[in-house]
């Protein structure tokens, strides 16, 4: 394999960017890591691939790593709230304790999430994030004890069929229901600021909300009462037709009403006219008013993701 200007060499261990010739060892790596199903980030389009590292050793990749933001705390917020910048590190399974090549590539996303966090609004400080399944014994503990990573929450994945037809469920006449294509930056400004009002912590932000609207199917639902938006949620496909529902939120003066109900059969009824057999979600563990609401209409636990984090500095890595 040719070197370039940029690669880092150590030993026989190449460290460097990913580029277009490393798609079929990305394959093989995608296959070994999903058969010990970890969670594994995809390299995306070329445009993202500067912020993609792979550990090369006799012409195989033997680990991937990639950094990305999150979230971004926009002006207003309160000053505790921190911008996410999230990490995933994976490597073979047999190589999953390698704590040096671990290390390794670490030292390298980490100093590329410090390129990222000065793009940020200063006014607010950024957290390094990683985010695992709790099966994942070897990189958790990579994560915590090797490099300090502090626990910051826990994720429930869950689940649910849509063989069975689902029952209508009645919304208050005060109320209206509509399917919001968003197609305007206008339109997108004014779901970004509710969305941060209900999620002043953790918005979902520009760059994120674009990338969900490019999944297919992807449609935003919302209640209405006029022409105020009380609640909403978003829908889309995924690989195989599995439907996803996120982002879910009911406005503080109108929740205890069955308006997230009444959003959640919608979200499934469209999923189901797409095709989709199955849908998914996610919630906050801690978070077991969303959790009941989820388990009321059907959902199941399936998977727990564990995130950690660390204060993002320039002078340490952690």
């Amino acid at each position: 394999m040719n070197a370039k200007a940029g690669d880092i060499h150590l030993g026989e261990r190449i460290i460097r960017n990913f580029r277009q010739g490393d798609m079929p060892l990305l394959g093989e790596l995608y296959q070994a890591v999903s058969a010990a199903d970890s969670l594994f980030w995809w390299v995306g389009d070329q445009e993202n691939w500067g912020n993609v590292f792979c550990a090369i050793e006799d012409g195989k990749m033997v680990a991937k790593g990639q950094v990305g933001i999150f979230n971004v705390i926009p002006p207003g917020c309160a000053p505790n709230c921190k911008h996410h910048i999230y990490v995933n590190l994976k490597a073979v399974p047999q190589r999953e304790r390698d704590y040096d090549l671990l290390g390794e590539m670490y030292k390298m996303l980490y100093e590329h999430a410090l390129v990222l966090k000065r793009t940020l609004p200063e006014t607010y400080g950024t957290y390094l994030c990683v985010g695992n399944y709790a099966h994942e014994t070897g990189n958790n503990t990579f994560f915590t004890e090797e490099i300090g990573f502090q626990p910051l929450e826990k994720l429930y994945s869950m689940k649910r069929s849509l063989e069975e037809p689902l029952l209508a469920l009645p919304l208050d006449n005060r109320y209206r229901y509509r399917l919001w294509k968003m197609v305007s930056a206008e339109e997108e400004e004014m779901y970004l600021k509710l969305e941060a009002e209900v999620w002043p912590e953790a918005p979902l932000g520009l760059e994120r909300l674009r990338e969900y609207k490019e999944h297919p199917g992807w449609i935003a639902m919302n209640v209405l009462e006029g022409d105020m938006i009380i609640g909403s949620t978003m829908a889309w496909l995924e690989e195989g037709d599995v439907g996803v529902i996120e982002d879910v939120f009911v406005r503080e003066p109108w929740r205890q009403r069955g308006i997230a109900k009444h959003l959640l059969y919608r979200a499934m009824s469209y999923l189901q006219a797409q095709g989709s057999a199955s849908v998914k979600l996610e919630v906050k563990a801690a978070n077991e008013t969303a959790l009941s609401l989820y388990q009321s209409v059907g959902f199941v636990k399936d998977r727990e993701e564990h995130r950690f984090y660390l204060p993002l500095q320039e002078e340490g890595h952690g």
